[in-house]
């Protein structure tokens, strides 16, 4: 009887630990994929999807919307960083990220991929049949944009149209057919993520080269890196101007786009090819606040015409 007990026990703490490494894992993942910069694109697909219902979509809607955005860009920074993790090991930069410091199993990170790819293609199947059609294509494009550094100096414009993917698709997942004029909206996001992950592929520039990885910075020098960078978020800026027009938009969003402009500026002016130690503030901080502020400002717009 004693042993009985004691083998019980013996049992549930084998039990305990086994749960508590898979948490550990998972929250190692969570915190190497940075899930909480979901709020880059997530505030754009929340816009594609109020000017898709000409106001707040259903609640189930706007819930299956967040769910795939989560789970697909889950999936996406999973296995980039599964892909790139020796080339992470390498990197000064990136050597503590926990899996290619050796804190995390390549295994239990490819599982992490496929769950959240299982996610994603729940919750498109769950807003209707062309959300759940172009569920395959979308995923291929999230997933390829970790293999472009070794194809092309434009891998910056692939991840632009991971991110730029989501204002088109969660009007897809609303309407359940596309209108033309939300790819204005999906432009200007591919353009703004190109810009921003330009300059931040600068901090990389001696290890790209160094690595035989492609990239703007590399291919044409840091100061041309910075031009190239200012001309995507102005073509962004142009392309909301657009927008606003298209949607015959009132004041609150033409405000929204001249604070969206006032901030990719300073963005602008707190970084130089010479000084990237704010870089990370530039790319996490004021790229968060900009998706958030063009949501808010373009929400209300609709909201108040209604």
């Amino acid at each position: 009887m004693t042993a009985c007990v004691t083998e019980q026990r013996s049992g549930l703490t084998r039990y305990d630990e086994v749960m508590m490494n898979v948490w550990k894992s998972a929250r190692l993942t969570l915190e190497t994929i940075k899930w909480e910069h979901s709020i880059f694109a997530l505030p754009f697909a929340l816009t594609g999807a109020v000017l898709a219902a000409g106001g707040w979509p259903r609640l189930p809607v706007l819930g299956w919307i967040v769910m795939c955005m989560v789970s697909a860009r889950s999936a996406a920074m999973a296995f980039n960083r599964l892909v790139d993790a020796r080339l992470d090991a390498a990197n000064p930069r990136t050597k503590m990220r926990a899996l290619a410091a050796g804190k995390l199993s390549a295994g239990f990170v490819a599982g992490f991929v496929v769950v959240s790819s299982a996610v994603f293609v729940l919750g498109a199947a769950m807003l209707n049949r062309l959300t759940l059609e172009l569920a395959g294509p979308t995923l291929l494009v999230l997933l390829a944009y970790s293999t472009m550094k070794r194809v092309t100096r434009w891998s910056h414009l692939v991840l632009g149209l991971a991110l730029g993917i989501a204002p088109s698709a969660a009007w897809i997942a609303v309407r359940g057919s596309l209108d033309w004029r939300i790819a204005v909206l999906s432009a200007a996001v591919l353009l703004w993520v190109g810009g921003f992950d330009v300059l931040y592929a600068c901090q990389d520039f001696e290890h790209d080269r160094v690595a035989g990885l492609k990239s703007v910075p590399q291919a044409f020098g840091l100061d041309a890196a910075f031009w190239i960078a200012r001309a995507m978020h102005v073509g962004m800026v142009c392309l909301l101007v657009w927008l606003v027009r298209l949607f015959a938009l009132a004041g609150l969003a033409w405000t929204g786009v001249a604070v969206v402009a006032a901030l990719l500026l300073y963005e602008h002016s707190i970084v130089s090819p010479r000084d990237l130690r704010r870089m990370n503030a530039a790319f996490f901080t004021l790229n968060g606040v900009i998706s958030v502020v063009f949501f808010g400002f373009v929400a209300a717009d609709v909201l108040l015409q209604k």
